[in-house]
C-alpha cells in the first residue's frame, strides 16, 4: 500500500501523487498538527505557522511559494533535516509530491532565492526563541540573522485556521494577477 487518506477522505498516492489528490484544507490541517523541531521545541511551534513566519519574510509575489515551501510535509511529515539528507528514498518521494503540489497550485517546482533565505531567517529566529540554549553553532545559519520580532506560537487550531486563510487569501490575488498579466 502506498497510500494515505488524509483528513478530507482523500486518498493520497505517496508514489504516484497527482494535483488533484492535493487538497488545501488538508495541508493546513496536517501541517497545523506538525511540531517543528521534532517537538524538541520550548512549547509547541507547527509546522504550519513555521511556513506562515516564512511567507512573511517575503516580497509579496513570493508569499504563496514560502507559504507551500513545506507543503509535501502535510503529506510524507516533517523528518529532522539530517535524517532526510541520509535517506535519498525519502527525498525522492518527496520531490514527487512537491511537483504535484505544484502542478495543482500552479508554482515553479524551484524556489526562489528570497524563500530559501527567509526559510532560514526564520529557522535563525526560531532557534532563537523556541530551542533550548546550546553551544553548538548550526552551520547553516552562518551569516544568517534572526528576525527583528519575536515568535509567539499559537494553537495548532489557530495555526491552521490562519494558515488556511492566508493560503486562500494569496490563492486569490497571486491567480487575479497571473491571469491579468
Amino acid at each position: 500500500m502506498s497510500w494515505i487518506i488524509t483528513r478530507t477522505g482523500k486518498r493520497f498516492d505517496l508514489l504516484e501523487p497527482a494535483a488533484h489528490m492535493v487538497d488545501p484544507t488538508d495541508i493546513a490541517h496536517a501541517l497545523s498538527m506538525q511540531c517543528r523541531f521534532n517537538g524538541h521545541v520550548k512549547t509547541f511551534y507547527s509546522v504550519a505557522q513555521h511556513c506562515l513566519v516564512v511567507a512573511e519574510l517575503v516580497p509579496v509575489q513570493y508569499q504563496l511559494e514560502a507559504l507551500l515551501h513545506d507543503a509535501t510535509e502535510a503529506y510524507v511529515g516533517d523528518l529532522v533535516s539530517p535524517l532526510k539528507q541520509a535517506l535519498p528514498e525519502y527525498r525522492q518521494i518527496e520531490m514527487r509530491v512537491w511537483h504535484a503540489i505544484c502542478h495543482r497550485f500552479d508554482i515553479e517546482p524551484v524556489l526562489p532565492p528570497c524563500v530559501h533565505d527567509g526559510d532560514l531567517i526564520a529557522l535563525a529566529t526560531e532557534k532563537r526563541d523556541l530551542m533550548p540554549a546550546h553551544a553548538d553553532a548550526w552551520p547553516c545559519l552562518i551569516g544568517t540573522h534572526p528576525a527583528q520580532f519575536r515568535i509567539k506560537p499559537m494553537s495548532q487550531a489557530e495555526a491552521a485556521q490562519a494558515y488556511f486563510n492566508r493560503l486562500m487569501e494569496l490563492l486569490a490575488t497571486t491567480h487575479r494577477a497571473r491571469a491579468a498579466a
